[in-house]
């Protein structure tokens, strides 16, 4: 079962963060958190790898929505948008949002979920057309 929508794109890394936030803005949804992957492992292990930065990305109307069906699907928010460089390329992906109906079996999720899947998927179109 594929759990991602990625996209890559010729843009560079920091140009490729900043017109992630922009698009997730315009589909509604705020980075509440940052984990600079990169940072860390240098920091704590000492090992170098390449750029890899994970926002945690949130529609509160979405989030709200899920979190009336269901309480526990708070262990798979906020949604993960990984920024990463890959060779001379920029990859992103989000975790796909039909994974919280699977892994509930809730069909009350299944419109949460069908939104937030056109929303992401709205946002990452944006970054390839930007390309």
């Amino acid at each position: 079962m594929s759990y991602d929508r990625t996209v890559r794109v010729d843009t560079d890394f920091d140009t490729t963060v900043a017109a992630v936030r922009d698009a997730l803005a315009e589909q509604g949804f705020g980075v509440l958190t940052e984990i600079d992957v990169t940072a860390t492992l240098k920091k704590k292990l000492d090992q170098d790898i390449e750029d890899y930065l994970i926002l945690g990305a949130c529609n509160p109307r979405l989030a709200h929505r899920a979190l009336e069906s269901d309480r526990d699907i708070g262990l798979l928010l906020p949604c993960n948008v990984v920024v990463r460089r890959d060779g001379d390329r920029t990859v992103v992906q989000a975790l796909d949002p039909g994974t919280m109906v699977t892994l509930t079996g809730l069909p009350a999720m299944e419109p949460v979920a069908s939104e937030a899947t056109r929303r992401l998927d709205a946002a990452l179109a944006a970054l390839t057309s930007r390309d």
